[in-house]
């Protein structure tokens, strides 16, 4: 769909959608922008910084300084564009449910142990792959299809860019027991020992992996050459 231009004055939507669709239109993906940059495309709009962070709701990836180490205090940098928000439909199917207490929250957290669920990180880590970013942790309520065929939504733990990264898919617990089946009994006593010990144990050989991908480029290619002779 064409999208309505974010400064057309005959345009309905509300702060947070106008505010989307300048990003797209005008700070485009990947680029930073300032508050102040934002006050003055919005004249007179008060609490629009608000309206521009309510976008996180809709799976907008926003980072600020303190998520980007890169970023100066009053910059934020818009990564990539979540729920088309300008789409009424769209919005109202991803408008967030009913609010998260702060005790479920809590729970939610604990029982992670602080860790996002997908990559691993915990709050205020560097990633590996990137110094500069660090991970900041939120409680996300998340669609799961269970081996039963029962569908419920669940409270995760993610970073935020993993949730950025999310499709909104629901989880698959079906999919998984199934690829748990296909295992043989090895394989499948290993896992079940990961799983006890809530998380995989790293052979020497995995860590030597883990070692030699961390490696720039050009010393990867002096192993390579090293192991070759």
């Amino acid at each position: 769909m064409d999208l309505p231009a974010w400064d057309d004055p005959d345009f309905k939507g509300g702060t947070m959608v106008r505010a989307a669709l300048w990003l797209v239109q005008v700070v485009g993906e990947g680029n930073t922008f300032t508050k102040e940059q934002l006050r003055l495309a919005f004249p007179g709009v008060s609490q629009a910084d608000r309206r521009l962070r309510d976008l996180r709701d809709y799976r907008w990836s926003i980072l600020t300084s303190t998520e980007d180490a890169s970023l100066l205090a009053e910059e934020q940098r818009f990564l990539h564009v979540g729920v088309p928000v300008w789409d009424p439909a769209a919005r109202r199917a991803a408008a967030p449910q009913n609010t998260m207490s702060a005790k479920e929250k809590q729970a939610a957290l604990s029982r992670d142990d602080y860790m996002c669920t997908i990559c691993g990180i915990s709050g205020g880590e560097p990633y590996p792959d990137d110094s500069t970013q660090t991970g900041v942790l939120s409680v996300s309520r998340r669609p799961t299809l269970l081996p039963d065929g029962r569908e419920r939504v669940m409270l995760v733990t993610e970073c935020k860019r993993c949730r950025a990264g999310s499709n909104g898919s629901p989880a698959r617990a079906d999919e998984v027991l199934t690829a748990i089946n296909s295992l043989d009994d090895d394989d499948r006593r290993q896992l079940q020992r990961w799983i006890a010990r809530g998380r995989r144990v790293l052979t020497p050989l995995d860590r030597a992996w883990n070692t030699y991908r961390r490696l720039p480029p050009d010393a990867r290619d002096e192993i390579r050459g090293r192991l070759g002779r």
